[in-house]
């Protein structure tokens, strides 16, 4: 009896003994399972990496924003330099660049940025007078008649003088902008006029023919797909857009007859798109005379009665702006549809 029950007893122990190695087995199965499941893949590590990075840029700038309803940026902070002393100088202001305006997250960009540029500086009872360093050929019609507007408000209301510098490019757009300006100062070799306005967009049809695809749209009227890539664009939608481009080239001479007191008919004349010299511009009347962005300086200093070689201080955006801009651009690709990339009307010099 006693040997049946010891062996009965091994036999029950055998199964038992052996549930913690199938156990660990089971364990380290899982494990590997575990370990294969959250393996990063390069392309999940860069996302991770980038997402981390805007969050951090978003708690940053509610912080700023914050800190600016209590504060008020002092003009010590123009050039995000030290500057001990901010009285009776020129404030430079650079408008680089294509002006479109861009959707404005956390921080001002595009012709936003220096449209506040202008209205801060302008507004500053330490700043005697305004240069504006263009090297721009233009943009957008809404984003270049911001910034000019606010030009003429500043000088309607605080009668500071505006003095514009040309670079190596102020056309289009960029001539537009300078036209609300006292005195334009351009380099010889500089590139400008381009006066005109343009509209374009690009027809995909027989591409769409050659590869077998037919879009089908329903739309309310006839013009509601304008400019569509799918198909030519029909003769009443190019006189719509011809009306359209002719009232705001119009509206475009006019500002440069009243900015360079010509006379529009006058303007016409070479308001057809061409494009000249620094040393041309002032033969016709573009401009008032060559020089460089001291000269600019010097004539802002007179014109404010500060006389020739003021103090001055070349405007830069913040550093947060800087900040948010370079995160925004890095991680642009993340959004769905691409900046700025619905059609538009334009002031704008290209090749």
């Amino acid at each position: 009896m006693d040997e049946v029950s010891n062996e009965n007893t091994k036999n029950e122990l055998q199964p038992d003994d052996l549930k913690p190695e199938i156990s660990n087995n089971n364990s380290d199965n899982n494990s590997k399972k575990e370990k294969k499941k959250f393996k990063l893949t390069p392309l999940t590590l860069l996302l991770t990496v980038f997402s981390i990075l805007y969050i951090v840029s978003i708690f940053m700038s509610l912080s700023v924003i914050s800190t600016n309803k209590k504060v008020k940026i002092d003009t010590k902070d123009l050039s995000n330099a030290i500057i001990k002393d901010t009285k009776n100088k020129v404030a430079v202001i650079p408008i680089y660049g294509a002006i479109y305006k861009k959707d404005s997250g956390f921080s001002d960009k595009g012709s936003d940025l220096i449209v506040n540029m202008i209205k801060k500086y302008g507004e500053d009872k330490n700043i005697k007078a305004i240069v504006l360093d263009i090297n721009s050929p233009g943009g957008s019609v809404a984003a270049v008649e911001e910034i000019y507007t606010m030009i003429k408000r500043i000088k309607d209301k605080y009668k500071k003088p505006f003095v514009a510098h040309f670079g190596d490019v102020a056309a289009s757009g960029g001539l537009y902008v300078a036209m609300a300006c006292d005195k334009i100062i351009s380099d010889a070799g500089t590139l400008t006029g381009s006066i005109g306005v343009i509209f374009s967009t690009t027809e995909g049809e027989a591409l769409f023919k050659k590869i077998g695809l037919k879009p089908n749209v329903i739309k309310s009227g006839k013009f509601k797909d304008i400019g569509s890539f799918s198909r030519e664009m029909t003769k009443d939608e190019k006189e719509l857009l011809q009306n359209m481009i002719n009232d705001i080239y119009d509206g475009f001479v006019g500002i440069v007859a009243q900015g360079r007191k010509l006379d529009k008919d006058k303007v016409k004349e070479f308001a057809d798109g061409r494009i000249f010299t620094g040393n041309q511009a002032k033969q016709i009347g573009l401009i008032d005379r060559i020089g460089d962005l001291y000269d600019a300086i010097d004539e802002a200093g007179v014109m404010s009665g500060l006389g020739k070689n003021p103090s001055f201080v070349k405007v830069k955006p913040t550093i947060f702006n800087d900040i948010f801009s370079s995160i925004d651009s890095k991680l642009s690709f993340l959004s769905f549809t691409e900046k700025d990339s619905y059609p538009m009307i334009e002031y704008r010099f290209s090749f």
